[in-house]
């Protein structure tokens, strides 16, 4: 190919045209390739122009080549020279046309190309869509290979002599063969894994066919001694035959260990340059964190619903100090749970979603942060944090707690699963415990092993008698055939040391000791005790110990029995064959249950909104605060009118009895106004101020109050009541008047009830209603008093059918007595002399009546009262002219109008004090109290049960339990969509 003007080209195109066209080049393409391929489809006679051009190219040259070469006539006057220089130009041509060969081949060899090209594509339709299967090799992968040295890396693999040295010695076995071969027909006795895995092995290892026992061994006599001494010395070289089969079996695996180890560093880089977006992909969760939420949801759903909770999920469950964190925090691969010697460490049920992940981290559900788990000082506040969440989960007076800590676990070749650490299972409650532990305990461990699919793994004290056992039998109840029971042995390490008899630990794992059932039985060692150490110094004391343990030696135990690493892979894949069985049918049932609340709630709530707890506290806040902002619309005329008549209401008794009427019976001028004023000091100084502010919170309440239940006529929800209720009890109950504004007042009220200057008529008219008003609503009050103490009259006997009692009676008579005595004495004081009160006695006792001298002192009081309002009624009608005398201060006995002023001073401080209020509550009050309103409003809103408490009833649960029911049902189908894809 040529670039020709900018544009490319073939030799067999330019050739063509250049021959035969008389084109020279330089030429633009798009003008060249049309008339190129025209001369083709011409010369070649294909009428097909799908054809290859450069095959017709080809065939047309090969055409050309076999024409006559005639050479071209000297143009004129040129001469015998020029005839020569055409001469020599055309036997170049002819080399040149000859040289063309490298061309046709070219051309062949393009034309070539592009038929396999097709070729490969028609082949490359015809095979099936892989494109599903790519996440089994990454497209990162081809940029890995670039990084990673493949020199180190076959350096790194073990040579050929390291490979054959742990191969075993064929040699040797083919001479052990015939050995083990006269043991079998002579009559020994070998154990049943040697016959069955050790022969076997050694059967298929070394290849040949079995060899046949001489006739000689079989058939010459033998001494005794001589026999016996055969037999120890083939039981020493069936030792040594088992041992060395060990130590092969032990290389291998540790071979396989460390390309295991390798694999996993591999594994880290690739998934760490994922996590840094090398190729920009689209974040998604994994499935076992699909998985995850939806376990999450389930555990914050309502317990009381019927619908049950089946979704798979590994439970852990034993004895206390069994090692049940231990074994889960081997195959978390970190020691993420607080430590304790002896005592209860796991207070409540912990979650722990396991995950593969580039980093070995941690988190809570329901917080950011990252626990780093190679670091050691994030360890420990991982401990402390989760210790932390169990107390807190404590309600008061238990030990234990339902409520469930969700973590996850992730890191580079850790097993995807869900486990649930539960509290150990105890005996006898101890001092410190709650009565009810033991029973809580065994409720919690109930409620997570009657899920027919949850997975228990059983952990076993191997240091301990099996007798002790109390959680075999309680996983027995529960799953009685062993179904989806994993049975764990733990400490061996010290089970081989006390244990008089090894084979004991062999029934355990075979489980012929304990009435119960398993799919599997593990035996594993997790450290030496020391809470120091690291998951990695535990992991080789594990591997050392069964290494060199004479109960995997002797075939006690199988090799796929022992290590946490094996018990991990086990319960993993249990876990998933589980999920895969169950979660579909789970997804069933929970589509059956949001159809029959769908239906519920269209049958009884067709027109509301599905709102749950948390959306109507939403609307609920909204209306309250409107309700709030309502009291800033309050104009300053209604707060002063409610104020000033709240105040008199409260006030107005201290003012008539301790003030007014001890003033005016004085019957002086001079000394009224000194009485007064001295009063109203004191009064001042002491009590009013207090008692205004008391009014002017009491006011803010009523009309808080009063706004909430006038927005609850206008047709608002009935379901805030409850609500509404705590909201106002509590913002009254936080709010505290500003008691600084007290002394201002005080000097308010004090200057305003020294000012006796009344200016117009009008407000001399004002003082005058005011105390009319006053002064009737007392008398008023007063007659009724004197008419419950005396009984109903004549009239009232009479229509009504009423007596009077005795006491009515007498009290009836002692007042007659004394009318008398005021008739007589207009001008009385307000109290009896000891003498008037023995004649009025006397004169009653004359007509039969005996009285106590203290009821004839009471009924005086309230007569003279009533006789002395109505005297100052009768002077206050006087007064209605007096404001001219007033003014002009004229002394007239007559018209001495003192107690006008008294009142209109009164009136005046109860309007200035109302004023004052009204601008504290209007700038300050209200505001604190919406914000206080704010600030429960909050605070219920982050609360939980509080909101729980307040909003209840059938339509909050329903829409509640249909909220729940479909983000399940949405994560549950994610999560199905996602396993199917990773099938």
């Amino acid at each position: 190919m040529l670039r020709v003007g900018g544009k490319t080209a073939c030799m067999a195109c330019r050739s063509l045209v250049s021959t035969h066209m008389g084109v020279k080049f330089p030429v633009p393409l798009q003008k060249l390739h049309p008339l190129s391929r025209a001369i083709h489809h011409r010369f070649s006679g294909n009428a097909n122009p799908q054809r290859p051009p450069h095959r017709m190219a080809a065939r047309y040259f090969t055409s050309m080549s076999r024409l006559p070469m005639r050479p071209p006539k000297p143009p004129r006057g040129s001469g015998g020279r020029g005839y020569q220089q055409q001469r020599n130009f055309w036997m170049v041509r002819l080399a040149t046309r000859l040289l063309k060969l490298r061309y046709i081949l070219l051309g062949t060899a393009v034309g070539g190309g592009y038929t396999a090209k097709k070729t490969y594509e028609e082949w490359k339709e015809m095979l099936p869509d892989f494109s599903e299967y790519n996440w089994v090799i990454p497209d990162f992968i081809w940029e890995l290979s670039e990084q990673i040295d493949l020199d180190k890396l076959a350096k790194a693999l073990p040579e050929m002599e390291e490979i054959a040295k742990l191969l075993p010695d064929l040699d040797k076995i083919r001479e052990n063969f015939s050995f083990l071969k006269s043991l079998l027909t002579s009559g020994v006795s070998l154990g049943s894994e040697v016959k069955g895995a050790g022969l076997h092995l050694l059967l298929e290892t070394s290849g040949d066919p079995p060899l046949k026992a001489t006739d000689s061994s079989a058939a010459a006599p033998q001494d005794p001694s001589d026999k016996q001494y055969k037999k120890s010395s083939d039981k020493e070289k069936f030792d040594q035959l088992q041992e060395e089969l060990l130590r092969t079996q032990l290389k291998y695996q540790r071979m396989l260990e460390r390309l295991e180890k390798e694999n996993k560093e591999l594994r880290k880089v690739v998934l760490q340059k994922d996590d840094k977006g090398i190729h920009r992909r689209k974040v998604k969760k994994s499935l076992i964190d699909l998985y995850s939420e939806v376990l999450d949801i389930l555990s914050d759903y309502d317990a009381n619903y019927n619908t049950q909770d089946h979704l798979p999920r590994v439970v852990v469950v034993g004895d206390q100090s069994a090692g049940k964190t231990s074994v889960l925090e081997m195959i978390a691969q970190a020691r993420i749970f607080p430590r304790g010697s002896g005592e209860m460490m796991t207070r409540s049920p912990v979650k722990v979603t396991l995950s593969e992940g580039p980093h070995h981290v941690a988190m809570f559900k329901d917080s950011g942060r990252e626990f780093d788990l190679t670091k050691e000082e994030d360890l420990a506040a991982l401990r402390r944090e989760i210790e932390l969440r169990m107390r807190k989960s404590l309600k008061e007076g238990q030990t234990v707690s339902s409520e469930t800590i969700s973590l996850s676990v992730k890191g580079p070749g850790i097993q995807r699963m869900v486990l649930v650490d539960l509290p150990g299972v105890i005996s006898t409650v101890t001092a410190g415990m709650a009565s009810d532990t033991k029973e809580t305990i065994f409720s919690i461990s109930k409620a997570y092993m009657q899920n027919p699919n949850a997975i228990i793994l059983c952990i076993q004290d191997g240091s301990v008698d099996a007798e002790r056992s109390i959680v075999t039998d309680l996983v027995s109840q529960m799953d009685p055939h062993g179904k989806r029971t994993i049975f764990v042995l733990t400490k061996v390490d010290l089970a081989e040391k006390n244990l008089a008899s090894p084979s004991r630990i062999q029934q355990i794992v075979e489980g012929k000791l304990f009435p119960m059932k398993a799919l599997g039985y593990f035996a594993v060692v997790t450290g030496k005790g020391s809470p120091g150490e690291s998951i990695d110094s535990i992991k080789d004391y594990e591997e050392d110990f069964f290494q060199n343990s004479r109960l995997l030696r002797d075939g006690m135990l199988k090799a796929h029995q022992v290590t946490t690493k094996n018990l991990s892979l086990a319960v993993s894949d249990c876990f998933w064959k589980m999920v895969r069985e169950s979660v579909e049918q789970q997804a069933d049932v929970f589509k059956a249950s949001r159809f029959n609340l769908e239906t519920e709630w269209k049958n009884n709530y067709p027109r509301l909104r599905e709102l749950d707890r948390n959306e109507l506290f939403e609307k609920a806040k909204n209306e309250i605060l409107d309700e709030v902002i309502s009291l800033s619309q309050v104009t300053p005329q209604h707060w002063e009118a409610i104020l000033q008549k709240k105040l008199w209401e409260r006030v107005s008794t201290h003012v008539i009895e301790n003030i007014y009427l001890p003033a005016a019976q004085t019957m002086d001028s001079g000394t009224f106004n000194t009485t007064v004023d001295i009063k109203l000091k004191q009064w001042t100084d002491k009590q009013l101020p207090h008692k205004a502010l008391e009014v002017a919170w009491e006011t803010l309440q009523e009309e808080f109050a009063r706004f909430m239940a006038e927005y609850k006529g206008k047709d608002q929800d009935d379901i805030f009541d409850k609500l509404k209720e705590a909201v106002k009890d509590e913002s009254i109950k936080r709010h505290k008047w500003n008691e600084r504004a007290m002394d201002g007042l005080r000097v308010i009220q004090h200057n305003a009830l020294e000012d006796r200057s009344i200016t117009d008529k009008p407000q001399w008219d004002a003082a005058i209603q005011f105390m009319e008003e006053t002064l009737q609503s007392r008398l008023k009050d007063t007659d009724s008093v004197i008419r419950d103490m005396v009984g109903p009259d004549w009239k009232q006997r009479w229509l009504n059918w009423k007596n009077r009692s005795p006491d009515q009676h007498i009290r009836n008579e002692t007042k007659n007595e004394l009318e008398r005595l005021l008739k007589l004495h207009e001008d009385h004081t307000a109290y009896l002399a000891n003498d008037e009160v023995t004649t009025v006695r006397k004169n009653l006792e004359g007509r039969s009546v005996e009285v106590d001298p203290v009821l004839i002192k009471d009924t005086w009081h309230q007569l003279y009262r009533r006789h002395f309002l109505q005297k100052a009624l009768s002077h206050c009608n006087l007064c209605k002219r007096g404001f001219y005398y007033y003014q002009r201060h004229f002394v007239d006995s007559e018209l001495e109008c003192n107690d006008v002023v008294l009142f209109w001073r009164i009136q005046r401080m109860l309007v200035i004090t109302a004023n004052t209020l009204r601008q504290q509550l209007t700038n300050t009050e209200v505001r604190r109290l919406e914000k206080n309103v704010k600030e429960v409003l909050d605070d219920f809103g982050e609360d939980m049960e509080k909101k729980t408490h307040l909003i209840t009833g059938r339509r909050v649960q329903l829409a509640e339990d249909l909220k729940k029911v479909r983000e399940i049902q949405e994560k549950l189908e994610a999560f199905i969509e996602a396993l199917h894809k990773e099938k």
